[in-house]
């Protein structure tokens, strides 16, 4: 549930109001990279994705079914540590399991099981043995494979493209200013089963384009079809 206006313990200073941005923002909670639904307190530019905002105290996963992660404003103990769905650091808010030693970042930990477009059907798999169409290695990460089975993409290597596309937010530069930074161009990078036809090549490549927008949208916290279009949109550009 959304509230337009929430208190949240990590900014007593200011309340923080729900909004939408078509612009990348750093969360200012689990310190990675988000757009679309946030919650941001416009006087100290301070953002928070709404998985961050509105964390649950305890969370159960389908992946680790014997694991109760708890919410945590920070990492436990002083040594690094990586979430298990995207193999990337966590450095601020996380789900960690006590028992087993388990980290998710909260978008992650919040990843659709399914993202469903009329085009398209991705499924949320712990280990896919076949390779990613970025990286083309089997059982990195998490990964979200459609149904036809032709698209695999591994989380990790969704949250490496946004890095290195948006890597000014990443190093504290850009806040405060709207960003004119872009979504990674995956041209080359998605191997698709072409047909001879033309027209269904154009629809290859289409579907292609499709799974890339909605993979980056859940990835970044906003898996909705409006999101996944203003990617769609801001790709087109590069």
């Amino acid at each position: 549930m959304e509230y337009n206006e929430i208190a949240h313990f990590s900014h007593p200073q200011h309340t923080l109001k729900f909004e939408h941005t078509e612009f990348p923002f750093k969360c200012d909670g689990c310190k990675e990279i988000g757009i679309g639904s946030r919650y941001r307190c416009a006087i100290c530019d301070f953002d928070l994705h709404t998985h961050c905002a509105l964390p649950s105290p305890a969370i159960s996963h389908p992946f680790y079914p014997k694991c109760s992660f708890q919410f945590l404003p920070r990492p436990p103990g002083n040594t690094p540590r990586l979430c298990n769905a995207c193999e990337k650091d966590v450095t601020g808010f996380v789900y960690h399991c006590n028992s087993c030693g388990f980290d998710l970042h909260p978008c992650c930990a919040k990843l659709p099981m399914m993202i469903n477009d009329r085009e398209v059907k991705l499924y949320l798999y712990r280990k896919v043995d076949a390779p990613c169409h970025k990286c083309g290695r089997k059982g990195r990460s998490w990964s979200y494979r459609s149904t036809c089975k032709k698209y695999n993409l591994h989380v990790a290597c969704v949250r490496e493209m946004v890095m290195e596309s948006w890597y000014d937010i990443f190093v504290g530069r850009g806040k405060g200013r709207r960003l004119e930074t872009r979504i990674p161009s995956l041209k080359n990078t998605l191997q698709t089963h072409h047909h001879k036809r033309k027209g269904k090549v154009e629809k290859c490549c289409e579907i292609a384009g499709l799974v890339v927008q909605f993979v980056i949208s859940a990835v970044l916290g906003d898996p909705t079809p409006l999101i996944a279009g203003v990617i769609g949109s801001l790709m087109s550009r590069t």
